[in-house]
């Protein structure tokens, strides 16, 4: 009777409906190009450059539903900033299985999260071809803009129309299918360059012993640095960090059964399964490794990591702060993410893990036990010691739910500050953009998409990055809504219509 009373209660005192959270689960099937009018609040004049998010804009094929929005045909949206004005454009990733489904009408590939093909295991047996949906991130480096997806190469956009160009091999350094991973870093200041920042990436070939390939491309978008490096066991990993010396990898405890996949039972991503008896494994890898200087392998206790905030070294040991999960969440194949039941999953903490590279012992802390995802800092920090970082969080303290709010968390201090969107508005990923000139750390803007059920539409949202008390700056109304979206990033580079 207790617990009943607990479960009536906490349904009273939930800061959303889940009708309102579907609703930023909607396909959005048009293209807009419009300057944005409807604005509460002021831009920033020093505001000056491009936000590009990338996610799933589409969460069906012509009515048949995709069993998983990690599933959907990526989506780039801009949002460009020029003397406190605002320019909003989006359109899809033209790739091949894009194209395809949506001259045929119909779902043509299965999907890694779970879509198969109609027709039963019949249409799906022995069939090992995935849609490319360049659906994960969008970045803008060397001149070039690419959407990624982490199990193939990038596709290259243009910033201005944001029409496909075709795929990106640069230079021929990737190869037809190579991987390219959705969550490169960029190491503001690299030793081996001259102290100009460079952009680390890597790709995963997993098998009963997984190679890690590791990426490094200078500003102007070459491949300079590419090394592999073989580990035990299966890997499932989504992110990464560096630091100036070393790429840091969590091997999550899990086992993949490809059969059922083969047989066109399940999708690969259903053939997942967390082994909560068995130890997260912390890979170290040297970025310019040395003569004798291998590959090290510490553990930690059970858990699974999607994100990590940063890393940092502090003489012998290595600090790095992620968002750690109890276990992963099975996808069922007859189940409906939009019926997903929060209370039913362990929500996310924020936990810092101290690793000493000389004896290999692992130690960890809770540093923030709100529900939270997507983590941001000041790139200028990345890979260094850091003050402060953002990031999407429940509106209510305990409890998992869906991201409602941004938090700040000054981790010299402990203070925390909190912006909510609550009960009708729902967040994605933060993005901090330093204000030019600055070299306080938290001295700039935090962007980030709310969708907003009530009129069932997106807005951007400005917020002071060293004061959330002021509340938002601007809100920027857009005319329709965004699906909600995975990742993105900001550069000072401007793309509006001449």
């Amino acid at each position: 009777m207790q617990s009943s009373k607990i479960s009536e209660s906490a349904v009273l005192e939930k800061s959303y409906t889940r009708a309102d959270w579907q609703g930023g689960y909607q396909s959005l099937t048009q293209e807009f190009d419009y300057w944005i009018d409807d604005i509460e609040g002021k831009i920033p004049p020093e505001l000056q450059g491009t936000l590009f998010r990338n996610g799933p804009g589409l969460l069906d094929i012509n009515g048949q539903r995709i069993h998983h929005p990690f599933d959907g045909d990526g989506m780039i949206s801009r949002i460009s900033f020029a003397n406190g004005r605002a320019h909003f454009r989006n359109r899809f990733v033209r790739t091949e299985g894009y194209l395809a489904e949506q001259q045929a009408g119909k779902i043509l590939y299965r999907g890694v999260f779970g879509t198969q093909k109609p027709g039963g295991w019949l249409a799906n047996i022995f069939d090992f071809k995935i849609k490319h949906i360049a659906n994960t991130n969008v970045i803008y480096w060397g001149d070039k803009l690419l959407a990624l997806w982490e199990a193939a190469e990038p596709y290259r956009l243009d910033p201005y129309t944001l029409e496909t160009l075709g795929k990106e091999y640069f230079n021929g350094v990737l190869s037809a299918g190579e991987a390219f991973s959705a969550h490169p870093r960029f190491d503001p200041s690299c030793d081996r360059y001259g102290g100009e920042s460079c952009l680390v990436n890597f790709s995963i070939q997993p098998g009963l012993s997984t190679t890690i390939n590791i990426f490094e491309l200078n500003l102007a978008g070459e491949i300079v640095r590419k090394h592999a490096h073989s580990v035990p066991g299966f890997c499932f990993i989504h992110d990464f960090v560096i630091t100036p010396n070393y790429c840091i990898f969590f091997q999550n405890p899990v086992n993949f059964n490809p059969i059922p996949f083969a047989l066109g039972i399940r999708a690969a991503g259903e053939c997942i399964e967390f082994q909560p008896h068995q130890p997260t494994r912390i890979i170290v890898i040297p970025r310019f490794p040395q003569p004798g200087q291998g590959v090290k392998i510490l553990e930690t206790q059970s858990g699974f990591v999607f994100h990590h905030i940063n890393a940092f070294e502090v003489e012998n040991e290595i600090v790095i702060d992620s968002i750690c999960y109890e276990s992963l969440p099975g996808v069922e194949p007859e189940s409906d993410f939009r019926q997903v039941n929060f209370e039913a999953n362990a929500p996310g903490h924020l936990w810092r893990f101290h690793l000493n590279l000389q004896n290999g012992n692992v130690q960890r802390k809770l540093i923030e036990s709100r529900c939270c995802e997507f983590p941001s800092i000041n790139p200028a920090n990345v890979g260094r010691p850091y003050q402060y970082f953002y990031i999407g969080a429940a509106h209510a303290e305990i409890g998992n739910a869906p991201l409602q709010a941004l938090l700040k968390i000054d981790l010299e201090s402990g203070e925390r500050q909190l912006w909510s969107a609550a009960p009708r508005g729902f967040i994605g990923e933060p993005i901090f953009v330093p204000r030019p000139g600055s070299h306080r750390e938290d001295d700039g803007w935090v962007l980030a998409l709310v969708y907003d059920a009530a009129f069932h539409r997106s807005d951007l949202v400005i917020l002071d990055g060293s004061d959330f008390s002021k509340g938002a700056i601007a809100r920027l109304h857009l005319k329709h809504h965004i699906p909600y979206g995975l990742h993105g990033s900001f550069t000072s580079e401007v793309f509006v219509p001449t």
